[in-house]
């Protein structure tokens, strides 16, 4: 028998939304972001990405996934989220690969920033806007550059 949420019962694809905290700060030579090096996730695995993100779980709000994360992955918590964009992506295989990402990002927060999972990450550092390292997660390194460059808008795609 089928699950009754699922794509052959409604005929409809199930997207999957997800919350991602970019740490900002000032640094000597301009504006900081915090990143962190994945490893061990089956996920862009060796690629900087997010300090903190994770899905969205039932019956919570991005912003309350942008902190629930935030402590879950870095150990901070008393964030000032500010909304970037909102991010439709696919990368048309199967149904899982169909997203909606919530984009925050916060210049202040209570505790200081630590790698809590270190069997997910394997490095914390602070990256110059201007200079992030190689490779970043495709579809966060559009925001990033998006939010170097004054662009971003509310909705934003990729993979289309």
């Amino acid at each position: 028998m089928s699950d009754p949420g699922s794509v052959d019962t409604h005929g409809r694809f199930v997207v999957v939304p997800a919350a991602y905290v970019f740490l900002v700060r000032d640094g000597v030579t301009g504006p900081e972001v915090l990143l962190q090096l994945r490893q061990n996730t089956g996920y862009m695995d060796d690629h900087w990405a997010a300090a903190a993100a994770g899905h969205v779980e039932r019956g919570e709000t991005a912003y309350d996934a942008a902190e629930r994360e935030a402590a879950e992955e870095i150990g901070v918590s008393g964030l000032d989220l500010r909304f970037v964009t909102s991010m439709q992506r696919t990368r048309h295989a199967d149904a899982i690969d169909e997203r909606v990402d919530f984009f925050f990002t916060s210049r202040t927060w209570t505790g200081e920033p630590r790698v809590v999972e270190p069997e997910k990450c394997a490095e914390l550092r602070w990256c110059a806007l201007d200079a992030l390292p190689d490779p970043v997660v495709p579809h966060e390194l559009a925001v990033l550059q998006s939010v170097r460059s004054g662009t971003t808008k509310p909705y934003s795609t990729f993979g289309f």
